[in-house]
């Protein structure tokens, strides 16, 4: 009984431990899913919180447990979003992609100061210190705020101290829309080249004495779209990028110059030999860079053409054709002809 009694103790503990330990391991138990560690090797990893989560790997837990859509990973775009709908064996339908705009292009060159800055080179502390040293109050202070915030080095601070986004590497991810004091960066369409780089709310004359490429809301933009894509709001033209339309005539309509093309060399057009003459194009172009007798095949001044098209869906027998490729520059500089209303 001596021997029996400790051994029998033994099992039973025994029997109670395994117990135990099958109960917490029923209990305790976390669910491993390898759909989980795919869908992390396809994100981009960087970690921006864009998604709403603080890391990617929590993201894809999201997506696995059905609290997130395949999506949701707005740097990672359409590639990513039909990867992972690959993984899960799921379509999906990835949103259109945009990219960040500043704007603003009132650098040191266009606007003028009110005061010298001597601080912190950050925009919050800027506006803390007095508003910052721009005398337009809406203007971009170029100290820098959105290039830190940005995960993907798509935006900088340009020597005319005014922040200027890469479009080629901007993900619209809407990091350096969020952290703008100023709320001047904002996210539009990656189709559409064309932007308003003003954020100022003044008008008329007051504007010009600030900034040379300020809105003075004179409303021509709107009047060279007839479709009604461009509306005024508190002095600012407001462009409505869901209409078919390009925006361009509008942007070269511009007495300020202050709508920004990123398009430097548009196509221009050219009429073939099947033109009748029926002058239809002429009255169509804004530029007047369409000439010719009735009833004669007319020509083009390429000189004058800005590439807007218009004159394309006016020509009945389809004389008309696009020619050329498009160039893209930084800030949208470009040479541009002067519309007049």
């Amino acid at each position: 009984m001596t021997i029996l009694f400790p051994v029998f103790l033994l099992g039973l503990l025994g029997c109670v431990f395994g117990i135990m330990l099958s109960v917490a391991s029923k209990k305790l138990y976390v669910f491993s899913d390898h759909s989980i560690q795919k869908i992390i090797d396809v994100l981009p990893q960087v970690d921006c919180g864009v998604c709403g989560y603080q890391s990617c790997a929590a993201f894809a837990k999201a997506i696995v447990e059905g609290k997130r859509d395949a999506t949701g990973c707005i740097p990672g775009g359409a590639k990513t979003a039909h990867a992972i709908g690959d993984i899960l064996g799921i379509s999906v339908t990835p949103a259109e992609p945009e990219m960040a705009v500043v704007k603003c292009k009132g650098g040191k060159k266009e606007s003028t100061l009110r005061c010298l800055y001597d601080g912190i080179p950050d925009c919050h502390a800027a506006i803390l210190a007095g508003n910052g040293p721009k005398t337009c109050v809406d203007g971009c202070l170029g100290l820098g705020s959105c290039v830190r915030a940005c995960p993907f080095d798509a935006i900088h601070i340009s020597d005319n101290e005014v922040a200027v986004v890469d479009p080629e590497a901007c993900t619209g991810c809407g990091a350096c829309v969020a952290v703008c004091p100023r709320s001047i960066i904002d996210l539009i369409p990656v189709v559409h080249k064309i932007f308003l780089a003003c954020s100022n709310h003044d008008r008329g004359a007051r504007v010009k004495k600030y900034c040379t490429v300020g809105c003075t809301a004179c409303t021509l933009c709107v009047k060279a779209t007839p479709s009604g894509a461009i509306t005024m709001a508190s002095n600012l033209p407001v462009l409505d990028y869901a209409a078919q339309e390009n925006f361009v005539v509008a942007a070269y309509s511009c007495p300020s110059d202050c709508f920004t093309d990123l398009v430097k060399f548009r196509p221009k057009v050219n009429i073939d030999a099947k033109c009748n003459g029926c002058t239809l194009c002429v009255s169509a172009c804004p530029t007047n860079a369409i000439s010719g007798e009735k009833g004669h095949r007319h020509v083009v001044n390429k000189d004058k053409c800005i590439g807007c098209g218009l004159c394309l869906d006016k020509c009945p027998v389809h004389a008309i054709a696009m020619w050329g490729g498009l160039g893209y520059t930084e800030g949208g500089k470009s040479n541009r002809l002067r519309i007049t209303a």
